[in-house]
């Protein structure tokens, strides 16, 4: 059984259904799969200043946030985040910090490791964002399994670093077909190279 950790931060909801569909992949390919997002940091008075924030905030209020053991526990790491400014949020980044002990000991060697991103407008920062996390991947000596234009699927979603969805008003807000079989195919990929290097 492949252990999948899908981890990331959603302020409003964009990247919480993207990583419910991955879960979703997963699963259907027999993985073991925790979705988990990472602790919400910012002031209480700037998330009330949204409304749909503070609605993903109360709605997902219960479900387990992401903790170093779900990284330890994993064979495959799905990272997200939205992007702010072309980088990851405060948010994701603070969980990454946490991750210093486990980095430290070995532990983030060797795992499969991929991303997802979304942000308001096409070109606003997708993969600045997700090489950004990729920096990141490099430090912990994972092995990054990015799509590439390994199915003719991605040239419909045109990333090859990852994938990614344009929440903003020019598109349908919620992932398209393009971005759902991207998305699908994220998680298969990163799941067959992971039992590649483990059978």
């Amino acid at each position: 059984m492949t252990n999948v950790a899908i981890i990331y931060y959603s302020a409003t909801g964009n990247l919480h259904s993207m990583a419910q569909r991955l879960e979703q992949a997963a699963v259907g390919h027999g993985a073991e799969v925790r979705r988990r997002q990472v602790p919400e940091i910012a002031p209480r008075e700037a998330i009330e200043g949204n409304p749909d924030w503070a609605e993903h905030v109360e709605r997902t209020a219960d479900e387990p946030r992401a903790t170093p053991d779900d990284a330890a526990w994993a064979d495959v790491v799905l990272f997200g985040s939205p992007t702010r400014f072309g980088n990851v949020t405060s948010q994701f980044q603070q969980y990454v910090d946490t991750l210093g002990p486990l980095w430290a000991e070995g532990g983030l060697v060797d795992k499969v490791f991929a991303g997802f991103t979304s942000s308001q407008t096409k070109h606003g920062g997708q993969e600045s964002t997700l090489l950004s996390i990729y920096r990141m991947v490099c430090h912990f000596g994972g092995i990054l399994v990015a799509p590439g234009y390994t199915d003719p699927l991605k040239f419909a979603d045109g990333n090859p670093y990852g994938v990614s969805h344009v929440s903003g008003p020019q598109s349908d807000w919620e992932p398209g077909d393009d971005v759902l079989a991207a998305l699908d195919h994220l998680a298969v990929r990163t799941i067959d190279v992971s039992r590649r290097l483990t059978g």
